[in-house]
């Protein structure tokens, strides 16, 4: 097989099929038909002599020769998308094409509806393709190529990148509405520290955040995998939590089992920040967009003055 009879696109389909594990998800993600993505990634594996994908009927598995295949292909295809970046920028044009951007899990949910639309109106040449994990997955992602922006909570412990802070959201109390921390004055985040503070799993940047916050243990209080699990469990009368600001519901709760409470003026709250690699071509333009997220900062929170933070 000579370069010749190598297409990016291709490349495009084996990188989707390895990532999502499934035929029908990669060709939604690449915009193509299944049968199209899985006659040419038949024509790739005969042309390379390889075969890249173990298949049945419940699961797509990477062979060995395919995991080394498509560690290349991302490293070719992140070359390409920094030749049309270079070219934007020489243009002067402003971000263009696909852009991955990230978020964890306890902001993209909330943050994502507010500024899509004036995003996408600000950017009409911009294919955005979203998704949100965790603050670790996030950054090995933007290491190896597969995220190229990502919104994230400070600090992100990890060299190499470049952070914008964005804004500053305040954490909120969410007690039972028959708790003795649904009443009172002005609130102090040392008052719950206590057995019924509810975390998120380890590894959840929240988690460390509202230990931190209150100044509790590790071990303390039960755990849940999701904001909205959390919200499930205060309602249910199993113990109070933490919520961003972004996460609260703008009146009181429906059920009127949830009672949210503000802290006081040196409450805890977490810096969202816009990061991505140092080395990506684009700096300026994901600087701009930086710069409109931050312009775009939601209610309630407070817009961050420094436009960069080392890491």
């Amino acid at each position: 097989m000579n370069l010749a009879g190598l297409s990016l696109r291709d490349l495009e389909y084996v990188v989707a099929i390895a990532d999502e594990g499934h035929f029908g998800r990669a060709a939604e993600r690449c915009n193509v038909s299944q049968p199209t993505l899985s006659v040419q990634t038949r024509k790739l594996e005969t042309a390379l002599g390889l075969t890249l994908f173990e298949r049945s009927k419940r699961r797509v598995l990477l062979t060995e020769a395919g995991q080394a295949i498509v560690r290349q292909a991302r490293v070719v295809l992140a070359e390409a998308h920094r030749l049309l970046a270079l070219a934007s920028e020489g243009r002067g044009s402003p971000l263009a094409g696909r852009l991955v951007l990230a978020a964890i899990q306890t902001l993209g949910p909330y943050f994502f509806p507010l500024v899509l639309r004036p995003l996408r109106e600000e950017y009409p040449l911009l294919t955005l393709s979203l998704s949100e994990t965790r603050t670790a997955e996030i950054v090995q992602g933007l290491r190896d190529g597969r995220i190229d922006a990502a919104l994230v909570s400070l600090p992100v412990p990890q060299f190499g990148l470049t952070v914008s802070p964005l804004f500053i959201e305040p954490f909120w109390l969410a007690c039972p509405a028959e708790h003795v921390l649904a009443r009172g004055g002005a609130l102090s985040a040392t008052e719950i520290a206590g057995p019924d503070l509810l975390l998120l799993d380890e590894g959840n940047c929240l988690r460390d955040q509202a230990i931190a916050a209150c100044g509790a243990g590790a071990s303390v209080g039960r755990h849940a995998t999701s904001l909205e699990t959390l919200r499930s469990m205060v309602a249910a009368g199993a113990g109070y939590t933490l919520l961003p600001a972004l996460a609260v519901p703008s009146g009181p709760d429906p059920s009127g089992l949830i009672v949210t409470r503000a802290f006081d003026v040196d409450g805890p709250g977490r810096t969202i920040a816009l990061v991505w690699r140092a080395s990506d071509p684009r700096a300026n333009g994901l600087a701009k967009l930086a710069a409109f997220f931050r312009a775009h900062a939601p209610p309630g929170t407070a817009a961050c003055r420094d436009a960069y933070a080392p890491v």
